[in-house]
């Protein structure tokens, strides 16, 4: 039976739908001709995308799109991917706590990922110019010259394909025309924030154009790192070299420069091929983080001069205590006695985020005649990165990482577009990929404990180097046909297959890079990388594999009742692939996981209304989720006690919603512009070992005191979220114009654990990051020339204090929950050329 709050959500849809009719009534009687005319009023503006292989407009395409051009990404002052979420329905993408590197979390409809790791796929398809990035490392792009990004919401198994059960985000860059022209652009704000950006467009021959464009930005910390030795002298802990008032450095500091070129041949109507390519940097202190929590009395995690972790070490809302590695030590024993007095050697970094990547693409269009067009898009890309994690934000020793990715992806696709007449389009295709990351990491952990009543009972220091090479690759064939039965009447039907493997090969070694861990790898230890015999199997060495195939499907009917009226309907599959669990403290960690999968239903319902003064559009979903993938922080069953973090398939669930979007030009110069969104998330049946260690690890149990535990919805989804924005352009005559703009976005709470956690827990008191609500203001002079733009910005206007993500380990026995602030109330004056 539908529960209440699916019932409010029906009834809402239904009710917007009802109104939309009743508002439109006197619309009805506008004829085509009447419309097609309307592109040149000062209505909500038309918007061309490709969500669907082929050039639509926006209110003609049965997805729920929402379309964002570059000059509303100015004018609401975005400028990398996550900002953007801000204003799409069902959207969540936000940068991750420091443990997870340069990456996002990224979800749409409660789908998607929070995890990096090489060895997870994102479940939000990123493409760039129908290149697919495969990784959330490095995600949060820079919006460089782009002319518009589409977020599809829904799975897009059939279209985008690979990974793509949430929705897909496209960016659509400016393609060089020849035409001249471009742009410079400077500005100044808070903590000496410096941004130049600049692009040109030029003509080399007759069919041969190029466009040129680039970005650097720089910008000081909010959040101090303080020596907390210098800070508290009479704590006795060391001191660390530097710092100014004992400010060793500031972290969430941007230093970013990134540079992209596009060739374009273009001799004829009939041959038009783009070879792109780019190469960005980000080189920045760690990421803000500020320690919520701290409670461990284990006798290992302590300072080098013996001070207990404890709330001591939570600096305040703007500051921690990191350092930059764990001091040597000797193991205090608890549960295996002949460890008493092991060294613990030191560790340390630099405490910085480095990311380089670059890419060359290439997308040819040829157009065979009339009614065949072939596309080709080939790509290649790199990046390295390398980042650090003080785990407890202190100078205790509790936990401290180092990670390293290497990774290279290449990829191919092929399509065939042909019209039959005006009764139907067709794309047929192909596409290949390729991928290797290599993981490096080092990792120094040192509380591992049996946890007791009387308090932790220290079990083994956990110091070891993993240098894990991970392979994928992903086959595909597909289908789409779009069938026009009568003028008013639209049929879709699409099919994807989908073969996929990965490998994943596992290393543990020592802090000496060459022998092997004897806690996390006994086996290997005592008989070489790579065994398998009597004595057991060894984890260094071992290729966990996963392989799989898949079949989507899409099936979407649309109906144009009037020129400004489409309702259409959908079913339509998705899935993100499963692997191998790739952070095992033990061999018996090292399980596969299996894909998860969706079958998605959606109403929705397009509208321009009133001359397109006013735009409309609403969607309800009906999403059945099947195998999700939830990662354990704790798991006996998986090799006993010790550190877990294993992902297994967790579950079934029912996900219902709804989205809105609207704009209004309800006189000339005036732009409104809102969204919402609401998202009730029930599990049907969960894997008892999910919840309880000693449960079964197979099979979905629907026994209500089981299913209740996990938290819904997932961490990395927000149940409901709301936008408004506004500007009018006051015009000036000879002055130019004037535009003062105001935006309100809403975000939901967000979980920080897969379990419901104890009441009155650390867990249930810090982990979840709250919901928020930000407003932002520009005011921009344009001359009348409208070359000339000054601006001035206000982000985060009454200075919100709230949490973009949290780092929840309190229940995997470290005693820690750190999280990261968003940017405080920063201001900024930006000057713009266009020539």
């Amino acid at each position: 039976m539908p529960s209440f709050r699916s019932k409010n959500l029906t009834r809402a849809t239904l009710s917007a739908g009802l109104s939309v009719v009743a508002l439109s009534s006197s619309a009805f009687a506008q004829d085509a001709a009447q419309q097609s005319s309307a592109d040149s009023s000062p209505g909500v503006a038309e918007i061309v995308v490709t969500a669907q292989f082929r050039e639509q407009k926006l209110q003609d395409t049965p997805i729920a799109i929402t379309a964002v051009d570059s000059a509303m990404l100015e004018a609401r002052s975005q400028s990398n991917l996550t900002e953007v979420a801000n204003q799409a329905p069902s959207v969540v993408l936000r940068p991750t706590t420091a443990a997870f590197g340069p990456s996002i979390s990224a979800t749409i409809r409660g789908m998607g990922q929070i995890d990096f790791n090489p060895a997870l796929e994102p479940g939000v398809g990123l493409y760039i110019d129908d290149v697919y990035y495969p990784r959330l490392t490095g995600a949060n792009f820079d919006l460089l010259d782009v002319e518009r990004i589409e977020v599809l919401r829904g799975p897009q198994g059939t279209l985008t394909g690979r990974n793509s059960e949430g929705g897909a985000i496209k960016f659509i860059s400016r393609r060089p025309t020849g035409e001249g022209g471009g742009y410079v652009s400077a500005t100044y704000g808070s903590r000496n924030r410096i941004n130049l950006r600049g692009s040109a467009d030029f003509k080399l021959a007759e069919g041969l154009f190029g466009r040129l464009s680039g970005t650097f930005a720089d910008q000081e910390g909010y959040v101090k790192n303080i020596d907390y030795g210098c800070a508290n002298p009479a704590s006795g802990v060391p001191t660390r070299a530097g710092g100014t008032n004992c400010v060793v450095s500031k972290q969430g500091d941007v230093g970013y420069k990134a540079l992209r070129g596009i060739l374009r041949y273009n001799p004829s109507d009939a041959v038009d091929i783009m070879v792109s390519g780019d190469y960005n940097r980000d080189s920045r202190n760690n990421s803000a983080e500020v320690l919520l929590f701290g409670s461990n009395s284990n006798p290992n995690v302590q300072t080098s001069n013996g001070v207990p972790f404890d709330s001591r070490f939570i600096c305040g809302t703007f500051c921690n205590y990191a350092t930059t590695g764990s001091t040597a030590g000797t193991f205090v024993a608890g549960a295996i006695p002949p460890l008493q007095g092991l060294p613990m050697p030191a560790v340390s970094s630099d405490g910085r985020t480095e990311y380089k990547g670059w890419g060359v693409a290439a997308n040819a269009d040829f157009k065979l005649n009339d009614d065949l067009q072939l596309q080709s898009i080939t790509a290649y890309r790199e990046f390295d990165t390398s980042f650090s994690s003080d785990t407890d934000l202190s100078p205790a020793n509790i936990g401290f990482g180092i990670s390293q990715l290497d990774s290279w992806f290449v990829s191919q696709e092929l399509r065939l577009n042909a019209k039959i007449g005006t009764f139907a389009d067709l794309t047929v295709g192909g596409y290949i990929s390729d991928e290797k990351t290599t993981y490096y990491t080092l990792q120094d952990i040192r509380y591992v404990a049996i946890a007791l009543p009387t308090g932790p009972l220290p079990l083994f220091p956990l110091q070891f180097i993993g240098n894990d090479p991970v392979r994928s690759k992903s086959k595909a064939a597909f289908a789409t046909a779009i069938v026009h039965p009568t003028e008013a009447l639209t049929v879709t039907l699409g099919g994807r297959y989908t073969h996929e493997s990965k490998d994943y090969t596992f290393f543990r070694f020592n802090l000496d890079g060459k022998t092997i861990n004897g806690f996390l790898d006994p086996v290997g230890a005592a008989n070489g990388i790579g065994y398998s015999g009597p004595n057991g199997t060894a984890l260094s060495g071992r290729t966990g594999s996963y392989a799989g195939n898949k079949f989507d499907y899409r099936v979407s009917v649309d109906y144009r009742f009037s020129p400004q009226i489409l309702a259409y309907g959908t079913v339509s599959t998705g899935f993100k692939g499963g692997g191998i669990a790739p952070r095992p403290f033990n061999a018996a960690q090292a399980v596969p996981f299996g894909p998860e999968k969706l079958t998605a239903f959606e109403l929705g319902l397009k509208t321009d209304l009133f001359d397109r003064k006013v735009r409309f559009n609403v969607s309800a979903y009906f999403n059945k989720f099947k195998d999700a993938q939830l990662t354990l922080l704790s798991c006996p069953q998986f090799g006993g006690p010790g550190p877990c973090a294993v992902p297994q398939n967790a579950g079934d669930a029912d996900v219902k919603g709804v989205e809105f979007e609207l704009n209004l030009r309800p006189i000339e110069g005036l732009q409104i512009d809102a969204s919402a969104s609401f998202l009730d998330w029930n599990w049907k049946c969960v894997v008892p070992a999910v919840v309880n260690p000693a449960g079964a690890t197979s099979g979905c149990s629907t026994d209500p005191a089981l299913v209740s535990q996990l938290v819904a919805p997932p961490r990395g989804v927000s149940k409901s979220q709301w936008s408004i924005g506004a500007q009018y352009e006051a015009l000036l005559g000879s002055a130019g114009s004037i535009t003062p703009r105001i935006d309100v976005a809403r975000q939901g709470a967000i979980a920080g654990t897969a379990t419901v956690p104890v009441a009155g827990s650390a867990s249930a008191r810090f982990s979840t990051a709250e919901a928020y609500t930000l407003a932002n203001a520009r005011l921009t002079w344009r001359n009348a020339d409208k070359d000339l733009d000054i601006s001035l910005e206000v982000t985060n206007l009454f200075n919100e204090y709230y949490f973009l993500s949290k780092f929840d380990l309190s229940g995997a026995g470290a005693g820690v929950v750190s999280g990261l602030p968003g940017r405080p109330r920063e201001w900024a004056v930006s000057v713009k050329k266009k020539f």
